[in-house]
């Protein structure tokens, strides 16, 4: 069976070693010395100050929404992994989605301007497939209306735009390190954060507003990564190199064997920007030759994945009506193939093999 991804184990010895460690202190959570270490090697890695590990990427999407006391309105993408929207309308938020740009998956900046109104109070970019958005106009309009910018980064950890961290762009910037990411903690995330003095209250956030023993500061909530995770963590970074290697040489066998034809089209990338290789995304001409496509891997036992479907305007539990047409569109026909840094070369020749046939 062939899976859309396949989480990286790294050496089992190596892993060991910090459970040793771990053991060995009787330090298995509350900022122990494997997350400080963590916390300073991804710092150093990243390019970036004032990082705090937290247990899961949507934690650390709802603590940035309390951190920078948002309210009412939030204007973010509808093509994204659910827990974008979800997590706001979880913290009493209201998603107001903005359309994409049908070539790079992204925010369209150029109509961004006409979602927003006196109640937003912040916009909430993605980097879809580790495609970096127009940083310099969005911060435009964001000075412009005075508004806060979060930067969900869940799928480009690594990338660089103008060789410069992606994650110094924006007041704060969230990361997700599940196991299905490139890089992962087992479960996991990170919060990135341009002011200082909301740096150090972000501390006292995940951590039930306690800086000590005998006092409580600040309201907060358990949001703590723990010492496990953080020992995969240490343990992933060590081969981080290697892993998006790999990843770039799938990546660029699928580009080169795919028979280009009108029938699908590829992400347009941000050339400016790094890549990560975290996705394989294909748009097909319409849902019939996806459906085709997917039904004749799945023969195979193979599994691709609709990412990102459905669009997220059409979620239950979001108000209003948003006309959205490309995300709409676009989630309906487009498909992510499996990429891993271990898929073997005869493992992705056949599901080549499958989509052109299919084609």
């Amino acid at each position: 069976m062939i899976n859309v991804t396949k989480t990286y184990l790294p050496d089992k010895e190596k892993y060991n070693f910090y459970v040793d460690k771990i053991f060995n202190s009787g330090w298995l959570t509350n900022n122990g010395q494997l997350v400080q270490l963590l916390e300073k090697k991804l710092s150093e890695y990243l390019g970036v100050k004032n990082l705090i590990l937290v247990a899961n990427g949507t934690l650390a999407l709802q603590v940035s929404y309390k951190l920078l006391d948002l309210k009412e309105d939030i204007v973010t993408t509808p093509f994204s992994f659910v827990a974008t929207t979800s997590s706001m309308v979880w913290e009493g938020l209201n998603p107001v989605f903005s359309d994409i740009n049908p070539l790079t998956f992204n925010i369209d900046e150029t109509i961004l301007e006409n979602t927003i109104t006196e109640k937003t109070s912040a916009i909430v970019p993605v980097h879809v497939f580790g495609n970096i958005c127009n940083f310099e106009t969005i911060q435009r309009i964001a000075n412009k209306f005075k508004l806060k910018i979060i930067y969900d980064a869940a799928h480009a950890f690594g990338v660089k735009y103008k060789d410069k961290g992606i994650a110094n762009y924006g007041d704060v910037v969230t990361f997700s390190f599940h196991s299905t990411k490139i890089f992962h903690t087992i479960e996991g995330g990170a919060i990135i954060i341009k002011d200082a003095a909301l740096y150090e209250k972000a501390k006292l956030m995940i951590n039930f507003g306690i800086p000590g023993y005998d006092k409580i500061s600040e309201l907060g909530i358990n949001c703590k990564m723990n010492e496990f995770q953080a020992a995969m963590g240490l343990c992933v970074l060590d081969d981080i190199e290697m892993i998006i290697n790999n990843r770039e040489k799938v990546y660029k066998r699928y580009l080169e064997t795919i028979k280009k034809n009108e029938k699908i089209r590829f992400q347009k990338l941000n050339h400016e920007a790094t890549q990560n290789f975290s996705y394989f995304p294909i748009v097909f001409e319409s849902e019939e030759i996806l459906l085709k496509v997917v039904a004749n891997l799945k023969m195979k036992k193979v599994y691709p994945r609709r990412y990102f479907y459905p669009s997220l305007e059409t979620l239950s539990y979001i108000k209003g009506k948003y006309s959205t047409p490309n995300s709409s569109d676009i989630s309906k026909r487009i498909l992510c193939l499996p990429l891993y840094e271990s898929l073997k070369e005869d493992e992705q020749d056949g599901i080549i093999k499958i989509l052109n046939q299919t084609l």
